[in-house]
């Protein structure tokens, strides 16, 4: 019962929300720009990660004390929800964005959260990276930080904030893997023989889980609204925060997430090639190549979710050591998915 009341308050509140934003956005003007992208359709309310990050938000200010920790997840979130609405209305640089990436990483950091050590795949003792901290003063709070953990925790963060903005090329697809994200933390974190206490990040995962589902039942093809960045972004920040927030979690998301996360380095591999932006978008995304080669984009979105369920379920139930071996096979599969679709494209030219 300690999970349920908050994590029914916040499906309520984001059915609410979602639908009042439906409803409202449109006579406030605030609507996608499909001419933006080539595409020729109506226009759908936008700006609908509002609703997600107002459940968020309200669910743990209701249901969880105000520590350190939660301001860090709160303050960061709100970093990441302002920059890309702003990005959202105006076309923000990538480079402003990337700074407030960094920025809100490094909020987390200072509060304590953070990736304290990476497991040995090969057994033995894991490969710390907290062990020297430096510590200084900022006004009368005393605050520490490990290099080489700052390190890892930023990059962490920033790649999953893309590799979940990356996803948001065809609807309820950003919405659905992350609702089977936050799903598989938070069945990680209510196991029984947890070494340390879950209870924080078990509701975050519920909360955000359920945020993300109620806006799916809106978003869901063909989508009556649309999170734009707003959402994407911010679900990116939360779903990376709760992986390193209270033991490592981060083998799981990246077996959740990991097809979009190949996907996310190859596609800004691809694009640092090519002499562009590796954040400018492109139509070269695994689920784009989906629909290159027949896929509608139902089944595009359904077979994302179809791998994220199956490997979310293989990370919920084996060990850390066998993880390591999943991800590999991920990434074979993915690289003979991959070959497959560019010979079909190839046929299909």
């Amino acid at each position: 019962m300690q999970f349920f009341y908050p994590i029914m308050f916040s499906l309520a509140l984001g059915l609410l929300l979602t639908f009042l934003a439906v409803k409202v956005f449109p006579k406030l003007g605030m609507l996608d720009r499909p001419w933006k992208y080539g595409l020729k359709r109506e226009r759908i309310p936008y700006y609908g990660g509002i609703a997600i990050y107002l459940t968020f938000v309200t669910a743990v200010l209701m249901f969880l004390p105000f520590d350190r920790q939660v301001a860090g997840v709160l303050i960061g979130g709100t970093m990441i929800f302002i920059v890309s609405l702003l990005d959202d209305i105006f076309d923000v640089k990538p480079v402003i964005r990337l700074i407030v990436q960094v920025l809100a990483a490094c909020i987390l950091v200072f509060s304590g959260i953070g990736i304290l050590s990476i497991s040995n795949p090969f057994g033995g003792t894991p490969f710390v990276l907290d062990a020297q901290r430096f510590e200084f003063m900022f006004f009368s709070a005393k605050l520490s930080f490990a290099l080489l953990s700052a390190i890892f925790t930023i990059i962490w963060v920033i790649l999953i904030i893309n590799t979940i903005n990356f996803l948001d090329g065809v609807p309820g697809m950003v919405s659905g893997t992350s609702a089977i994200a936050g799903a598989a933390i938070f069945l990680l974190a209510i196991r029984p023989g947890n070494l340390v206490d879950q209870h924080v990040v078990a509701v975050m995962a519920g909360v955000i889980a359920v945020a993300a589902l109620s806006f799916l039942i809106f978003d869901f093809h063909p989508p009556k609204i649309l999170m734009g960045d707003t959402g994407s972004m911010f679900l990116g920040f939360i779903l990376a925060t709760l992986a390193i927030y209270s033991g490592g979690k981060v083998a799981t998301a990246f077996l959740v997430l990991g097809f979009p996360i190949l996907d996310a380095v190859w596609a800004i591999f691809r694009r640092l090639l090519s002499g562009k932006s590796p954040f400018k978008g492109d139509l070269g995304h695994f689920h784009h190549r989906l629909i290159a080669i027949g896929f509608s984009e139902r089944k595009a979105m359904l077979t994302i979710y179809f791998v994220s369920l199956v490997f979310g379920g293989i990370a919920v139930f084996i060990g850390s050591g066998q993880k390591l071996v999943a991800i590999i096979i991920m990434a074979i599969l993915m690289v003979l998915i991959g070959f497959v679709m560019a010979k079909r494209l190839d046929i299909k030219s």
